[in-house]
C-alpha cells in the first residue's frame, strides 16, 4: 500500500508538520491541557520512569502483535482515542479517521461529539467503539446509544472524568467554537430524531458550540471582550454532572454492548465498576485536558490493573490506557503494566490533517512497525509474552530486577 510522501520518521514529529495546516483555533483546541498544563506535560514524562529489562537468544524471528478485543480481531493493540470535531482539520473528519483504522486493522473510538453523524463513520467499515457523555436528557442519550447499537459498533465507552469541561485558557482566549460550516453532527442528528421541550434544551446547547466569535465573517479570532470557549459553555449546557454509579447500573441495563468506563485513575473507582459490571477499564486523564495535577496514567496503570484481577479474577476484565503514547516503547511498557491496548489521540489528529485516511494509516503503521521492533529487541514473540518481568520503574536508588520468568 502506498501512502503519501509525509516528511516524518515518527509520531513524535506529526506536530510541527501539521501545525501550518490548521487554524489557530484548531491547533489550540486540539493541542492544549488543563490549567498549567502539569499532567499534560506529566504523560509525556513518565516513559523515562519506566525501563525494560530485554531478554535474549530466544525465538523472535516470527512477531505477532495482534489480539482479539470483544471479540473483535485487532491487527495491533492500539486503538484510536475519542477526540471530538474531527472535521477541524480534514474536511472527511471522523470518516477518515475511521478508514485510516481501518486499513491497519485497528479500531477508532468514536466521539460523542462527532462532527459526522455515527452511520456515516460506519460507512468507513472500520472496527468502531462508540464513546458516551451521558447528557443531561437521558432519552437523547439512549437514541444515541441506539443509534450506535444500529449502526453496528462494537463497545459503548462511558466517559466519567468529565462533568464539567476543563478549564483550558488558549480557547478561552480564543473563545473557541466551531466554524461556520461545521456542527455536532451526531448529536444534532440524535435531536432530530427526538422530540419534546428538553431536547429543545439541548438544541439550544449544540448551537452555542458553533455560535463563536467572527462566525458571521468565518474568522475563528477572539473578538474584543470575547467571553470564553463557546464550545465549553455549549459542552457544559449538555452533559450531566449529576452521574453516578447507580447511573451506570443504568446505562448497563440499557444496552445489549459492553460498557467499558474510560477515566478511571484511582483503584478503588476500578474496583467497584468492575463490580458493578463493566466490561473493561479505559485508564486515562483526558489527554492532560481535565483535572490539572492528576497522575500520568501509566503511573497508576499497574494499580489499576492490580485492582480489577483482584476484584474479578475470574473475568478477564479488559484495562486500557492513553495519554501521551508516541512511540512504540511506549506501548510495549504499558503491555508490560498490565494494559491489554493503548488509545493513541492527538498524534493520529496530525496525521489526518496532513493525509486524510491514509496519513492516518501511515501512522498507525509507523506505529506498529515500531512496536514490532520493540518486541523483537526484547524477546518477546508475541504480546503474550510481555509480561510483568521485563519492566521496571527507575528511580534515584537504581534499577530494581524483577524476578525471571525463566
Amino acid at each position: 500500500m502506498s501512502y503519501p510522501r509525509l516528511k516524518y520518521a515518527n509520531l513524535e514529529e506529526l506536530e510541527a508538520h501539521a501545525r501550518p495546516l490548521l487554524s489557530q483555533g484548531a491547533y489550540d483546541y486540539y493541542q492544549s491541557g488543563s490549567e498549567r498544563e502539569q499532567t499534560r506535560a506529566d504523560n509525556l514524562a513518565a516513559w523515562s520512569r519506566w525501563k525494560l529489562l530485554p531478554r535474549c537468544l530466544l525465538d523472535v524471528q516470527k512477531v505477532d502483535c495482534s489480539l482479539d478485543l470483544f471479540g473483535t480481531k485487532l491487527g495491533m493493540p492500539v486503538l484510536v482515542a475519542p477526540m471530538a470535531a474531527q472535521r477541524l482539520c480534514h474536511e472527511a473528519g471522523e470518516r477518515a479517521m475511521a478508514e485510516g483504522a481501518g486499513l491497519q486493522g485497528s479500531a477508532m473510538i468514536v466521539s460523542t461529539m462527532s462532527t459526522c453523524t455515527l452511520p456515516e463513520v460506519a460507512q468507513a467499515g472500520a472496527s468502531l467503539w462508540f464513546q458516551l457523555y451521558v447528557f443531561k436528557d437521558r432519552s437523547l442519550t439512549l437514541e444515541m446509544v441506539k443509534k450506535a447499537e444500529n449502526s453496528g459498533y462494537k463497545a459503548l465507552v462511558l466517559t466519567v472524568d468529565a462533568p464539567q469541561l476543563g478549564k483550558r485558557d488558549v480557547n478561552e482566549r480564543n473563545a473557541f467554537a466551531l466554524p461556520p460550516g461545521l456542527s455536532l453532527a451526531a448529536v444534532e442528528q440524535a435531536i432530530a430524531e427526538r422530540a419534546g421541550r428538553k431536547s429543545s434544551k439541548m438544541a439550544r446547547g449544540v448551537k452555542l458550540v458553533v455560535r463563536g466569535a467572527g462566525a458571521e465573517t468565518g474568522r475563528d479570532e477572539p473578538a474584543d471582550g470575547a467571553p470564553g470557549s463557546l464550545f465549553g459553555a455549549g459542552f457544559n449546557a449538555l452533559i450531566d454532572p449529576s452521574l453516578t454509579w447507580k447511573d451506570l447500573a443504568w446505562l448497563c441495563s440499557r444496552t445489549k454492548l459492553p460498557v467499558v468506563l474510560k477515566g478511571v485513575l484511582a483503584p478503588d473507582d476500578a474496583r467497584r465498576a468492575v463490580q458493578s459490571g463493566v466490561a473493561g477499564i479505559i485508564v486515562s486523564n483526558h489527554g492532560g485536558r481535565q483535572l490539572d495535577g492528576a497522575p500520568a496514567a501509566v503511573d497508576v496503570l499497574p494499580h489499576v490493573v492490580a485492582a480489577v484481577r483482584e476484584a474479578a479474577p475470574a473475568r478477564n476484565v479488559p484495562v486500557l490506557v492513553d495519554g501521551g503514547v508516541r512511540r512504540g516503547s511506549d506501548v510495549v511498557k504499558c503491555l508490560a503494566l498490565g494494559a491489554r491496548a493503548v488509545l493513541v489521540g492527538r498524534p493520529m489528529l496530525w496525521a489526518l490533517a496532513m493525509g486524510g485516511a491514509r496519513g492516518v494509516a501511515h501512522a498507525l503503521e509507523l506505529l506498529r512497525s515500531e512496536i514490532r521492533l520493540d518486541m523483537r529487541l526484547l524477546g518477546a514473540a508475541s504480546l503474550a509474552d510481555i509480561t510483568s518481568d521485563v519492566v521496571m520503574p527507575a528511580s534515584g536508588q537504581g534499577l530494581c530486577i524483577p524476578t525471571s520468568r525463566l
